[in-house]
């Protein structure tokens, strides 16, 4: 095989992991290791949280004593389950927060009045980057490499096929 197939082999393995980054959702976890109990301060856990389209919001507690419920805005102020929009019991409820919006919910045994609910404002993802800023971050003198999993992957890519078409391990 000649040198111009395999650099265009490798080039276009590149563009593949550079195709596969993906966003991954937060799956958000209610009262952290503290749980779904009575008793926490459920609205300074989620102002410590930014919750996006796409996340998961996790509550975990005994599935015989405590429940979920989704309810509106005066639902969670007067700790009325009436019109509720979700109702989970399962003890390990994951739910997808699929819409950037307020989300209320609520323990409906009883809970809700010693605590046990809590608000979370859904935001929209972030609009990736124009091309123009993309081009003037790479223009940049200054810009420093990025890091994490997806510089480790793409050149993980870049040394396995160059060593892999590099030596003529796959003959055409």
């Amino acid at each position: 095989m000649s040198s111009s197939s395999h650099l265009l082999i490798l080039t276009i393995c590149l563009l593949i992991a550079d195709a596969a980054t993906t966003v991954d959702a937060t799956d958000h976890i209610v009262g952290a290791n503290r749980g779904w109990n009575p008793g926490i301060n459920y609205t300074l856990w989620s102002n410590n949280q930014t919750f996006y389209v796409g996340d998961l919001i996790s509550f975990r507690y005994m599935k015989m004593q405590y429940n979920v419920f989704e309810v509106n805005q005066s639902g969670y102020d007067n700790c009325t389950t009436e019109g509720a929009l979700g109702n989970w019991t399962s003890g390990k409820d994951f739910i997808l927060l699929d819409k950037a919006k307020r989300y209320f919910f609520i323990c409906g045994n009883g809970g809700c009045y010693s605590g046990m609910k809590v608000s979370v404002l859904v935001h929209r993802l972030p609009s990736p980057p124009s091309s123009a800023q993309l081009a003037a971050e790479h223009s940049s003198t200054n810009s420093a490499a990025p890091e994490g999993t997806v510089t480790v992957v793409k050149v993980a890519v870049a040394v396995v096929s160059a060593i892999w078409f590099g030596s003529g391990w796959i003959w055409w």
